[in-house]
């Protein structure tokens, strides 16, 4: 029999209320307290009531984070609704994420925080969440990027998920970076108020808007990608930004480029690094970086364990989703899961080595995208650098590279230059046989994270 209380819900919501004056959130330069937090929290519950939402109530929302819509996170889960949250850039999906998650109402939210409420009785409830119902706690639903194909939507229990947050840990004054539709952005929107930190809403994502919201609200923890921070070092925000209160630099969701580390140690010089490691199915995995210089991180901890198997990172967790709405389960029939990350192991500590849906098979022989970026970018006049593969009818695959440079180079001379750098660091097999000139903004998708296929190029030689 599932047990069907919130405790560790109604711990968090206690834990808000008992904050007081002290400030919760920071949105458009004016703060905001727990108290006048907390209010808004029972004055959305109010709401829900009003406009028909209660327990098991599919409900979307759009926007970002802002004072109302943070409060009706937290209302959605008190009155046990499932959350269903949309953000602008999966506007031309969001019809179709809808009737796959059975949505019954969405509150759109416009920049200046009003919103409009609609309503689709039409929609009918996936089998799933029917199923889910009888557990009487919230749920959260959340979509897969389908970069390999379809879309996946995925449900969480949210009791399941506050469960590593009953225990108090330090508050942070956070950065909200990571996109509210993404469970990486659920996790760290849950940290931040569970712990009585400060949630920062930066006007956008910018490189800039993200340095001066640090500058402005001095933040002591940004948590990003490292594409994102890439970008943060290309456009030198550390020049016209104070970003010198960030005490904790968390970033995953990718591989982080040894190049991007080392200059990250520079531009934030009061800062720890620390490597995340998480899935939507699976839920963020503590983690535990060998260094603040290193890439090596030991994962896991209470309600995880994970596994080699070939080369590839097995998991298995407490608070594993409840399932795929439109897909089979991924699970063996003992609970675990592969991550397709290939992984080596030196004591206890892992390095992630690349997707294995990302692995560059030339002739037999296997290129790891992140090794020939390390040397790309270590290069002169490289300021970003995605490799990926290609088909090739005799060697099966090749590697190419897309570059962004800092100065204007002509395209021949910069293929000749690094050419002739990767024939002395690499093996002739990971030698890209093509480079790309591409704008800064084309090595990464709307969420920051890189994407390792060809796009439209802008100089090619």
């Amino acid at each position: 029999m599932i047990q069907t209380n919130t405790r560790a819900l109604e711990t968090v919501l206690d834990r808000i209320s008992s904050h007081g004056g002290q400030p919760a959130l920071i949105w458009q330069g004016k703060e905001f307290s727990y108290a006048v937090f907390s209010q808004m929290i029972e004055t959305w519950v109010t709401k829900l009531g009003q406009d028909g939402v209660g327990r098991g109530s599919v409900v979307g929302y759009k926007g970002d984070y802002s004072p109302q819509t943070c409060a009706l996170m937290f209302a959605l889960m008190k009155v046990g609704a499932i959350l269903v949250p949309f953000t602008s850039e999966v506007s031309a999906e969001m019809s179709s994420f809808m009737k796959i998650a059975g949505v019954q109402f969405l509150y759109d939210f416009k920049e200046n925080d009003v919103y409009t409420l609609s309503k689709f009785p039409e929609n009918d409830s996936p089998v799933l969440v029917t199923m889910f119902l009888e557990r009487n706690r919230p749920g959260l639903i959340v979509f897969t990027s389908g970069s390999t194909g379809k879309p996946k939507g995925i449900l969480h229990d949210c009791e399941m998920v506050m469960r590593k947050f009953q225990k108090p840990r330090r508050a942070w004054r956070t950065i909200l970076f990571l996109l509210m539709d993404h469970f990486g952005g659920f996790n760290t929107f849950l940290a931040t108020f569970a712990n009585g930190g400060v949630g920062i809403c930066p006007e956008s994502r910018s490189a800039n808007a993200v340095a001066k919201a640090i500058s402005d609200a001095k933040a002591s923890l940004l948590p990003a990608t490292p594409t994102f921070l890439n970008l943060m070092i290309a456009n030198q925000v550390y020049r016209t930004h104070d970003i010198t209160s960030v005490q904790l630099v968390t970033y995953g969701t990718e591989l982080m480029p040894d190049t991007t580390l080392q200059k990250c140690l520079e531009i934030f010089p009061n800062a720890e690094f620390k490597q995340t490691y998480g899935l939507s199915e699976l839920g963020v995995l503590r983690s535990d970086s060998q260094s603040k210089e290193s890439v090596w991180v030991k994962i896991g901890g209470p309600g995880f364990e994970v596994k080699l198997v070939d080369g590839v990172l097995w998991v298995r967790s407490e608070s594993n989703m409840v399932g795929y709405l439109n897909a089979p389960s991924p699970f063996d029939s003992e609970g675990w899961m592969c991550t397709g990350d290939q992984v080596e192991m030196k004591d206890g500590f892992v390095r992630f080595l690349g997707r294995k849906s990302e692995l560059i098979n030339v002739g037999g022989k296997k290129v790891y995208p992140i090794e020939v970026e390390n040397v790309l970018m270590e290069a002169p006049n490289v300021n970003s650098a995605t490799v990926f593969g290609k088909t090739h009818p005799i060697m099966g695959q090749v590697v190419h590279a897309q570059i962004s440079i800092i100065e204007p180079e002509e395209p021949v001379a910069v293929t000749e230059r690094l050419r002739a750098y990767c024939n002395e660091r690499l093996a002739l097999f990971k030698v890209p046989i093509r480079f790309t000139i591409v704008n800064e903004d084309d090595h990464h998708n709307s969420r920051f994270k890189k994407v390792r296929r060809e796009k439209d190029a802008s100089q090619t030689t």
